[in-house]
């Protein structure tokens, strides 16, 4: 065989690889101050135990952009989900690092005709934040966590994604009257909505948490595992159905710092590896 008929045999091999094996196309969806070019690694790793796989990370709202409210970034993510999902009959899975996991629900609770397959959540305050982080000093330097819902519990405070799921536990009345986005996300409120987002999102086949206890910036850790409920019963959106029916798997690995969850090989050997068949 020449020289140059090497990587057409290259190319040939993967596509052969890929329609055989079915691979799903997959969605990356990153974190506040993210952009696509942190998460090369973790398409590379995809790449080469799935050769052929569609991988997608959307720039949209990157960088300092991320600190739009919640729900503006749920609306133009959407819309870039949406064409991808439709391209294919058989799913997609998601992979959503730290606030775009919190995106990622909203996404998919606003979005009934989605086929998302794996819902892969990568150390994501599902449940909340509270905690000092290099994060909160950078955009809050004059306060300390148990002052901030001053400013988040307010119109103003609402405007800037990290308030949207700033849960104070001993601010829990102003916490539930003042949230617009994660307290009605997580069924902590009565709306309209309520029951069709949770069906929405109970299309999903399988949702993988992933934290660690040394994460260093998702106060507490817990909140990655949906385990930090703060007098609340979380499942109101829809775990408790997927824990019944054994869809919801969790991955804590101890060592890994917020910022190198998606580059972490033994993090995706170990803990996403598997669900993007």
């Amino acid at each position: 065989m020449t020289d140059g008929c090497r990587p057409c045999v290259v190319i040939w091999t993967i596509f052969l690889l890929s329609s055989v094996m079915g691979y799903k196309p997959v969605i990356i969806v990153h974190g506040i101050l993210d952009g696509p070019r942190q998460f090369e690694i973790l398409a590379k790793f995809i790449n080469q135990s799935h050769p052929g796989t569609s991988v997608t990370t959307l720039a949209l709202y990157d960088y300092i952009g991320s600190m739009k409210p919640l729900w503006q970034q749920v609306d133009g993510f959407r819309e870039a989900i949406r064409p991808i999902m439709e391209s294919t009959d058989d799913g997609v899975h998601l992979i959503c690092f730290s606030q775009g996991g919190l995106i990622c629900r909203g996404v998919l609770a606003t979005l009934p005709t989605h086929n998302a397959h794996s819902l892969i959540l990568l150390s994501s305050p599902l449940a909340g934040q509270y905690g000092d982080s290099s994060y909160l000093k950078h955009f809050f330097p004059k306060f300390i966590k148990s002052r901030l819902y001053h400013f988040c519990y307010t119109t103003c405070g609402q405007r800037i994604s990290i308030c949207n799921y700033w849960n104070d536990p001993h601010q829990r009345e102003r916490y539930l009257k003042s949230s617009i986005y994660l307290a009605p996300l997580n069924g902590e409120i009565e709306h309209a909505n309520s029951t069709a987002w949770r069906d929405s999102f109970l299309r999903i086949q399988t949702l993988v948490l992933i934290g660690g206890q040394d994460d260093g910036v998702i106060t507490p850790w817990e909140s990655s595992l949906e385990d930090y409920k703060s007098h609340v019963d979380y499942y109101a959106f829809g775990l408790k159905t997927l824990n019944s029916e054994g869809a919801v798997v969790k991955c804590v690995v101890p060592g890994v710092h917020h910022t190198s969850w998606h580059s972490n090989h033994t993090v995706y050997k170990n803990c996403i590896d598997k669900w993007l068949t």
